[in-house]
C-alpha cells in the first residue's frame, strides 16, 4: 500500500518544481524529501525523478502519480475536515502562506492568538509571493493564503477557491528629510516629475503599479534603484537616494532622515484570505480567518489623508 506521506511529498515536487521548493512547503529538510522520494521509488518499482542539471525533473509516471496524490490528498482533507467539523473544536495542522509585509507585520499577532485560542490547532507558516500562494492553495500544498491585489490587478480566485477580505492597506510617499514634499500635506501624482525613485523588481505589482501611474500622468519614471524588501527600499529613501511608494503594512516607524507623505490619489492594497471549497466547513479555516480580520492593523493617519472612495472593483481605493 502506498504511503500517503511520501504521495505527499512527490505531490509537493511537482507544484514547486523542485525538492528544495517542497521542503520547504512542507516544513522539513531537502534531504527528508529526497528520502520519502527514494522509498516512494522503491515501493512502487519506478524511477519517478530524473536529474536535469542541477536541478530534477518528475518522469512521466512521476505526473502520473502526482495527479492521483492529488485526489488522494483532497479525500483525505474532507474527512479531516468532517472530524474537525463535528468536534467542533479547531484542532490538526493548517498550514498558511503569507507575503513578506504580511508576514512581518500581521501574523505574528494571528498566530500567537490562535495557538492561545486552540491548544490543539498546530498552524505553519510559510512565507511566499501573494500570487503564488494563491496557487498553493488550489493545487492543496497549503491551507491558507493572504495574499493581495491592487487596482491595477486584481487577485483571480480559481474555481474551487473561496476567499474573504481582510483589509485595505494604504501605501504612502516617502521622501528624505528635507525634501521639498515635506512640507506639503498632500503630493498629488502631476507634482512627481523630475524624481528619482527606489522601487521593487520589474514583474512585482509596486513596481508595475508606479510604472504605470506615472505614465499614465504623462511621466516617465526614473528609478534609480531597486530592491525586494520594503525595509531596504525605505533605508536608501533615507540616505538621501531617491523617493518611493511603501505599503503601510510590515513597514514600521520610518528611520531617522525618511518621512512619509499623502499622496493623492494614492494606491490601496485589499489584503484576502483564501481557502479551498472543500474546506471552508473546518472550524480552523473559519478562526484563521476570524484572526486575520480581528488583528487587522488600523493605521493613524496622515495629515493629508483624504477619505476612501469605492474602487473600480470594489475595493476602496484613495
Amino acid at each position: 500500500m502506498l504511503d500517503l506521506s511520501r504521495l505527499r511529498a512527490l505531490h509537493a515536487v511537482s507544484v514547486h518544481g523542485s525538492v528544495a521548493g517542497a521542503a520547504a512547503a512542507l516544513g522539513y529538510t531537502p534531504s527528508a524529501v529526497s528520502q520519502q522520494i527514494a522509498k516512494l521509488e522503491r515501493e512502487t518499482r519506478t524511477t519517478l525523478l530524473e536529474r536535469r542539471g542541477r536541478g530534477v525533473a518528475l518522469t512521466e509516471e512521476a505526473r502520473h502519480l502526482a495527479d492521483t496524490a492529488r485526489e488522494l490528498l483532497a479525500i483525505v482533507e474532507r474527512a479531516e475536515t468532517t472530524l474537525e467539523e463535528r468536534r467542533g473544536q479547531p484542532s490538526g495542522l493548517l498550514t498558511v502562506a503569507a507575503f513578506a509585509s504580511a508576514a512581518r507585520g500581521l501574523l505574528p499577532g494571528v498566530l500567537a492568538d490562535l495557538a492561545h485560542r486552540h491548544p490543539a490547532l498546530d498552524v505553519r507558516l510559510t512565507e511566499v509571493d501573494p500570487h503564488l500562494s494563491v496557487d498553493l492553495v488550489a493545487r492543496g500544498v497549503t491551507d491558507l493564503a493572504v495574499a493581495h491585489d491592487w487596482d491595477i490587478a486584481p487577485l483571480p480566485a480559481p474555481e474551487g477557491v473561496e476567499q474573504a477580505v481582510i483589509g485595505d492597506d494604504r501605501c504612502d510617499l516617502v521622501v528624505p528629510a528635507g525634501h521639498p514634499f515635506t512640507t506639503r500635506k498632500v503630493v498629488r501624482r502631476a507634482d512627481l516629475a523630475g524624481q528619482r525613485w527606489v522601487c521593487q523588481p520589474p514583474g512585482r505589482v509596486c513596481h508595475d503599479w508606479l510604472v504605470r501611474t506615472l505614465r499614465t500622468a504623462g511621466l516617465e519614471p526614473d528609478i534609480a534603484h531597486v530592491a525586494e524588501e520594503n525595509h531596504t527600499i525605505v533605508a536608501l529613501v533615507a540616505a538621501g537616494l531617491g523617493i518611493a511608494v511603501v505599503p503601510r503594512l510590515g513597514t514600521g516607524a520610518l528611520p531617522p532622515g525618511a518621512v512619509a507623505v499623502a499622496l493623492e490619489p494614492g494606491p490601496v492594497r485589499r489584503l484576502y484570505a483564501l481557502w479551498r471549497t472543500g474546506a471552508a466547513r473546518r472550524p480552523a479555516i473559519t478562526e484563521a480567518v476570524r484572526a486575520l480580520q480581528e488583528h487587522w492593523p488600523v493605521a493613524a493617519p496622515l495629515p493629508g489623508d483624504v477619505p476612501s472612495v469605492p474602487r473600480a472593483d470594489g475595493a476602496a481605493r484613495q
